[in-house]
């Protein structure tokens, strides 16, 4: 059990790396048409701006940089695919074609509350900083 413990700060940074990677291809397809996806028109509400988030979101997710903010942001953009594009066609997301939205929502929030992990910018910012203060000595 302790190799377990000892392995969640890395694998969570696997897992992060690797759902800002699907992200970020699912933006660069919708904004330059890549991967065989039609690219939609800039400025198109919503498909362009959803594109935007997920090519940036995605990016940073992976690198590890604002971490927790870029990942709640990317929770919300798929609660709101779900809930405008997906739950009006039927209650269910097996249903209504959004089993993806509704996992990619929750795969981002739970980033955003866990953190990035080991292997992650803001973890090695983090340290960086913590490594540069240095209490002055007592005077008294």
């Amino acid at each position: 059990m302790k190799l377990v413990e000892s392995a969640k700060p890395y694998v969570l940074s696997l897992y992060r790396i690797v759902l800002g990677l699907l992200f970020a291809s699912d933006g660069a397809a919708k904004l330059f048409g890549v991967l065989g996806v039609d690219a939609v028109r800039p400025g198109e509400w919503p498909g362009w701006y959803a594109g935007i988030i997920e090519l940036v979101g995605g990016f940073l997710v992976i690198i590890g940089f604002f971490t927790r903010v870029a990942a709640l942001i990317c929770s919300g953009e798929m609660a709101f695919a779900y809930f405008t594009v997906h739950q009006p066609k039927a209650l269910w997301p097996l249903q209504n074609e959004g089993e993806l939205a509704a996992a990619y929502s929750w795969a981002f929030l739970m980033i955003a509350v866990m953190g990035p992990g080991a292997w992650a910018l803001d973890t090695w910012l983090s340290r960086t900083r913590a490594r540069g203060r240095v209490t002055p000595p007592s005077t008294a």
